[in-house]
């Protein structure tokens, strides 16, 4: 029976590989260099990409918000500084409208920093689509390869393809897994990033070291390896939104929206009340529409309009936990389809470290999600069987959880499935909310709501979509050996204890990831590091310099010493305890910037502590009997 089912999977995938190819070939490219962009693609290209251009002040963009009058509104105000948020930004106002962003902590503050960090087509869908014969999932997966493409492409320094190994325990398997991924990449078509294949036991262990070559009941009998993409979730996010602001957008974080403006003859929302989270202040500013991007928290926005309203949000959780870099091999991930409990358990070389994690979860909403320990050891069991070395819990350098907001339609006349997919709607006149997805097809998810956002405001753009072909600030003219100039042309000033500066050099690690971080801005953060003393590290065993605190407070929106370890650098993310020693630092050179007093610097060491208790490190778990509570 079983050899029945195996065998009617195997005719199952070669038939669906065959109409995929079929597909593949009837379905035009949708390449950046398809489309013209003309005169207005252009001049937003030369803004976003001149050396020279800085984002406007925070007070600025606060002014423009509270400038937006009833009679005067701004065309588009988007809630939430998410990746779809901030995408939404980019694509109103590169269309050529007035717009506005609102987000009440930072910029990828919640869901869109604590991702997998993979920006993939969707395999697992694929699967699906193959199985259940469902034609919803196969268009899922084409959606995504393309986007996969696109924002690689768009963010060049940020983004880069991985391979991903799979293990594979009886020929069955290698047949299975071969097959699929064979089909994946033919279903990728122009969008293929490498071509899969698969590796005996012996060049798999060659490739990936840790890899286990027995078990208690099973021989490793070779790995099928495919590539998905990878990015730093946060920075990109951020790079999102500071692209936005240097095309003319008004983007304002810690910024919250208390109620929403509503016309009391037609019913149409026109506006937001906002409290600047920073100065205390309140505001009202007006737009002919609003945008709800707010993730997992969108619900809370639109009970806004109507308390009474039926959620749309089925939050799930993923958690991830972060060890050191001899788990996994540089430049190679491992994805194993299906553990013990069905679930799949992954582990990717990351910054320097590795992330491992698990997928779905049930969870509740809130703004700091916390890792169960549970979950924890059940990633800590499971790669500890395809796994040569000892796997322990004092190895976790850090872990959280990340809610992704799974979204029912709320017109749909079934709520039986859960869409994998995004939902765009206009439940309330002048409020479109756009949610579900994932960070891979966040541009197009974008561009579906700014669609929205037009036709319910009768908006006139004056000219399309134009994201598939503008590069996130810094990408335009990077180019992978770009951090040889910083290395070659910069050296590292470093202010000692007595005050002294001393010369250091501007080694291979920390021009590649100031290259990496920053693309092209790379350099003016190197200037910092040379010019004003600021080139020390902030941590031992990592990169990051005291001069990108420096230049994230000027160029980057980075207003808490938070906004830092987590979201404009990864410390936070990497390792736990070196984020909580680099602190005080960190909180110096924001204070110089930002001309904090000495409360205010307490105040943002206890918050950055409480923050990092939530990254339940080895040395944040607690301990009883030698077990962790």
């Amino acid at each position: 029976m079983a050899t029945g089912i195996r065998l009617r999977r195997l005719a199952a995938i070669a038939a669906a590989t065959a109409s995929a190819t079929a597909y593949a070939s009837l379905t035009p490219s949708t390449s950046s260099n398809d489309r013209g962009g003309g005169p207005a693609l252009e001049s937003i290209r030369r803004r976003i990409s001149d050396p020279t251009a800085a984002v406007p002040p925070r007070a600025v963009q606060r002014a423009a918000l509270s400038g937006a009058s009833s009679s005067e509104p701004l065309d588009i105000l988007v809630i939430g500084g998410g990746a779809t948020g901030c995408g939404v930004a980019l694509d109103s106002v590169t269309r050529g409208f007035r717009v506005g962003l609102v987000e009440r902590e930072d910029f990828a503050s919640g869901t869109s920093s604590r991702s997998t960090k993979l920006i993939h087509g969707g395999v697992r869908y694929l699967e699906k689509a193959v199985f259940n014969l469902d034609y919803r999932q196969l268009k899922l997966v084409f959606h995504a390869l393309k986007e996969r493409k696109q924002v690689i492409e768009n963010a060049p320094h940020m983004c880069h393809a991985l391979p991903c190994m799979t293990p594979c325990y009886n020929w069955f398997e290698v047949i299975y897994y071969w097959a699929g991924l064979k089909m994946y990449d033919l279903v990728a078509g122009r969008q293929l990033l490498h071509l899969s294949r698969y590796y005996s036991s012996q060049e798999s262990l060659e490739l990936f070291p840790t890899l286990a070559q027995k078990g208690k009941d099973w021989v490793l009998k070779g790995t099928v390896v495919y590539y998905d993409g990878q990015m730093n979730d946060s920075r990109l996010n951020v790079g999102l939104a500071c692209t936005a602001a240097l095309a003319g957008a008004a983007v304002l974080n810690h910024a919250e929206v208390i109620s929403l403006l509503k016309d009391e003859a037609s019913g149409r929302i026109i506006g937001a009340r906002i409290r600047d989270n920073i100065s205390g202040k309140e505001f009202n500013t007006y737009a002919k529409v609003v945008v709800n991007a707010a993730g997992p928290f969108c619900d809370s926005v639109r009970k806004m309009v109507d308390e009474n309203v039926l959620p749309m949000i089925c939050p799930s959780s993923g958690v991830h936990i972060v060890l050191p870099d001899y788990y996994s091999p540089e430049g190679m991930g491992l994805i194993v389809p299906k553990t013990k409990d069905g679930r799949v358990v992954f582990m990717l070389p990351w910054l320097g470290r590795t992330v491992a994690g698990t997928t779905d979860s049930n969870t509740f909403i809130t703004m700091l999600p916390e890792p169960n320990e549970d979950e924890i050891q059940f990633i800590l069991d499971a790669i500890c069987d395809y796994l040569n070395v000892k796997v322990r819990r004092t190895d976790v350098l850090s872990a959280w959880s990340g809610i992704r907001p799974l979204a029912v339609d709320p017109s749909a006349k079934s709520t039986e499935s859960i869409s994998r997919d995004h939902v765009v709607c206009e439940e309330f006149p002048g409020l479109v909310t756009v949610t579900g997805g994932k960070w891979t097809t966040y541009r197009s998810m974008a561009e579906d709501a700014v669609d929205a956002a037009i036709k319910s405001g009768k908006l006139n753009p004056s000219n399309g979509c134009l994201t598939d072909k503008i590069r996130v600030v810094g990408g335009d003219g990077w180019e992978p050996a770009h951090f040889t100039i910083l290395a070659q042309q910069y050296v590292r000033m470093k202010r000692t204890r007595g005050d002294k500066v001393v010369p250091g050099i501007m080694d291979t690690a920390a021009a590649k990831h100031l290259s990496h971080a920053y693309g092209t801005r790379a350099e003016k953060v190197a200037a910092i590091a040379q010019d004003e003393g600021l080139g020390k590290r902030l941590a031992h065993g990592y990169p990051f310099l005291e001069a990108e605190v420096a230049y994230c407070a000027r160029y980057e929106y980075c207003e808490s010493a938070v906004d830092f370890i987590a979201r404009r650098s990864r410390l936070a993310f990497l390792d736990t305890d070196a984020a909580g020693r680099a602190l005080p630092q960190v909180i110096d050179i924001l204070a110089s910037e930002h001309k904090w007093d000495k409360s205010k610097k307490k105040e943002e060491l206890e918050k950055a502590r409480k923050f990092l208790e939530t990254f339940k490190s080895a040395r944040n778990a607690q301990f009883h009997d030698g077990k962790h509570n």
